[in-house]
């Protein structure tokens, strides 16, 4: 389970958000850019530091104080996947796991490298992927370590279609299957509902001003900007 109040001061406005996730929970953090969402995304991930607040996963603290990046049981992946280019696919997949565990995760990361279609790149050098190819191993690289808490700024973006179906729908099965709570970024409304379809939150200005299932976002949008943003839907 995931419990925080976040308070951080932006030049444009004040964030200030309370949040409380049950395990295995998936949810979209909605809104329009600079409304603040990466922002606290960062904040959770261990990034950024919240001015003020608390963040608890699970029971176990992680600000404040600031609990350091390795120890945090958080997968978190952005539009960059900031793989490391001078190591091979299987390094890069394995770079988060632990070393004295690595048996413990073998099935696990096979699964991967099959589901998301790395075998035929698992020896090559991340410097020579594609972006939709790098994508990929970013995504595996962040689920390799079972994580139990799963971040998603706009991983899909610049993806064709086709891919970001593929995407999801493994994110959704392993969501249902691993049980990790997860928070999915997104500026498309339609990627975040199939993404996370049963619950969404809308920021406006560091600020959540409507939460509910997709259905009630766009039945009775609480603000005019949100009724404008989820016009496609």
């Amino acid at each position: 389970m995931l419990k925080a109040e976040i308070t951080k001061a932006r030049r444009e406005f004040l964030i200030r958000v309370s949040l409380s996730l049950e395990e295995g929970s998936a949810v979209g953090l909605f809104g329009a850019s600079g409304a603040g969402k990466s922002t606290i995304l960062a904040c959770i991930a261990g990034i950024e530091e919240p001015d003020e607040g608390y963040i608890e996963l699970n029971g176990v603290k992680l600000f404040p104080p600031p609990l350091p990046l390795h120890k945090r049981p958080i997968g978190y992946l952005t539009q960059e996947p900031a793989l490391f280019p001078h190591l091979s696919v299987s390094e890069n997949v394995c770079f988060g796991v632990p070393r004295n565990e690595e048996k413990r995760y073998r099935d696990w990361i096979a699964t991967l490298r099959e589901k998301l279609q790395l075998a035929p790149l698992w020896n090559a050098p991340a410097s020579q992927l594609s972006g939709g190819q790098a994508r990929r191993v970013g995504l595996a690289r962040m689920l390799a370590p079972q994580p139990q808490l799963v971040l998603l700024d706009e991983p899909f973006a610049g993806l064709d279609r086709q891919h970001v179906r593929e995407l999801i729908d493994d994110l959704v099965l392993w969501n249902q299957t691993m049980r990790f709570t997860m928070i999915a970024v997104d500026h498309q409304a339609e990627v975040l509902k199939r993404l996370c379809p049963r619950q969404a939150m809308v920021l406006e200005c560091g600020q959540i001003v409507q939460s509910g299932t997709w259905s009630e976002l766009c039945s009775a949008p609480a603000t005019p900007s949100l009724r404008s943003l989820l016009a496609p839907l």
